[in-house]
C-alpha cells in the first residue's frame, strides 16, 4: 500500500492584538493548506499543534481557558470532519479540550470518510519559560494510541512527547506504520541564543530509524508576542517541519520563514518487510526493561 504524508507549518498572526482568531478566518487558512496538500496527492495531512490560534502557553492567564471546548461537538473537529470526507483524506485535529474540570492538549483522529476514530491526550506536559503548559493541561490519560485509518495505522503524539523514545516505541509496538508529531516549538524567551532546531530534528530522526517507520513533524513559523504577568514574552517559532523515512533520513523539509506543503510517498508493505528483517523487534528483551518503569532506576524489580 502507498501512503503520502503532508506537513504544513502555519504562520503566526502579525500582531497579538487579536489573539482569539475568528472561526471563519481560521478555517479558511487551514482549509487552504489542506486543499493544497490534497491537490499534490496527499492522503494523510498533518497540521501543527494547537492551530486554532496563537500558542497561548507563553503566559499564565485564566482568560485563555475560554479557548477550551468539549471534545464532542467541537466546532473545529466538526469542520475538519466535513473537509476530510469531501477530500477523502485523513486529518488529525489538534485542539484544547475541556472535560468537566479537566483540560487536555488533545488530538481527534479523523478518517478519510469523516469518521472520528477517537482521541489522544498529550502525555508529557512541559513547564518552562515560554512553554508553561502545566498551567493549562492535565497529563493525558489515554495512553499512547494507534489508529487504523483508511491509508495506514497511525501513531500520533504531541510536541513534548516527541522527546521521549519510549512513546515512539510504544506506538510502533502497537502496530503503528507511521508516526506523526504536531508541534509548537521555537526560540527560548529566557535565552535567545539557544536554538534547539537541529537537536529537535535529530531526536525524531532517531525515532524513525530505531523503529523503521516514516515520521512526520509539523511545526508553526512566525513571531508571537504574548502579554504575561511579567511583561511581554516573545517566541519565534522555527518551522523546519519535515518528513523522515524509515532509516531516519530526511526526505522533505521546510525552512523557518515560509509556509510550506511537504509531500512524501512511502510503500508501507516494503517498509514492513524491512522492519521485520532488521530484527530490532525480534530481539527485544522486555524482561530486562523493568527499570523503565521507575523514575530513578533504583528499584526496577516488580
Amino acid at each position: 500500500m502507498m501512503s503520502q504524508l503532508i506537513s504544513p507549518p502555519l504562520k503566526g498572526l502579525p500582531t497579538p492584538a487579536s489573539f482569539f482568531l475568528t472561526f471563519s478566518f481560521l478555517l479558511c487558512m487551514i482549509s487552504k493548506l489542506v486543499r493544497a496538500a490534497h491537490k499534490k496527492g496527499s492522503n494523510i495531512i498533518l497540521i501543527q499543534e494547537l492551530f486554532e490560534g496563537y500558542y497561548f502557553c507563553q503566559a499564565q492567564s485564566e482568560d485563555f481557558f475560554q479557548r477550551a471546548k468539549p471534545y464532542k461537538g467541537h466546532p473545529t473537529i466538526l469542520s475538519m470532519q466535513k473537509l476530510a470526507k469531501e477530500l477523502g483524506v485523513v486529518i488529525p485535529v489538534s485542539f484544547f479540550e475541556e472535560a468537566n474540570n479537566a483540560h487536555y492538549n488533545s488530538i481527534a483522529m479523523i478518517d478519510a470518510d469523516g469518521a472520528d476514530l477517537g482521541l489522544y491526550r498529550k502525555s508529557h506536559i512541559p513547564d518552562g519559560p515560554g512553554y508553561q503548559e502545566k498551567f493549562y493541561f492535565n497529563p493525558g490519560d489515554t495512553g499512547f494510541r494507534v489508529f487504523q485509518t483508511k491509508f495506514a495505522k497511525i501513531g500520533i503524539a504531541i510536541c513534548w512527547d516527541q522527546w521521549f523514545p519510549e512513546a515512539a516505541r510504544a506506538m510502533v509496538l502497537q502496530g503503528a506504520e507511521i508516526l506523526l508529531y504536531p508541534t509548537a516549538i521555537g526560540s527560548e524567551p529566557q535565552d535567545q541564543g539557544l536554538d534547539s532546531r537541529d537537536h529537535w530534528k535529530r531526536v525524531m530522526q532517531g525515532h524513525a530509524g530505531a523503529n523503521l517507520v516514516p515520521l512526520v513533524a509539523s511545526n508553526r513559523i512566525g513571531k508571537e508576542i504574548i502579554q504575561t504577568e511579567h511583561g511581554n514574552s516573545e517566541i519565534t517559532f522555527y518551522g523546519n517541519s519535515f518528513i523522515a523515512g524509515p532509516t531516519g533520513e530526511i526526505v522533505a523539509a521546510a525552512d523557518d520563514k515560509e509556509e510550506a506543503v511537504l509531500v512524501a510517498k512511502f510503500d508501507l508493505e516494503k517498509i514492513k518487510s524491512k522492519r521485520h528483517g532488521w530484527g530490532v523487534f525480534r530481539d527485544r528483551r522486555p524482561d530486562l526493561y523493568k527499570v523503565l518503569l521507575t523514575l530513578d532506576g533504583s528499584n526496577p524489580s516488580l
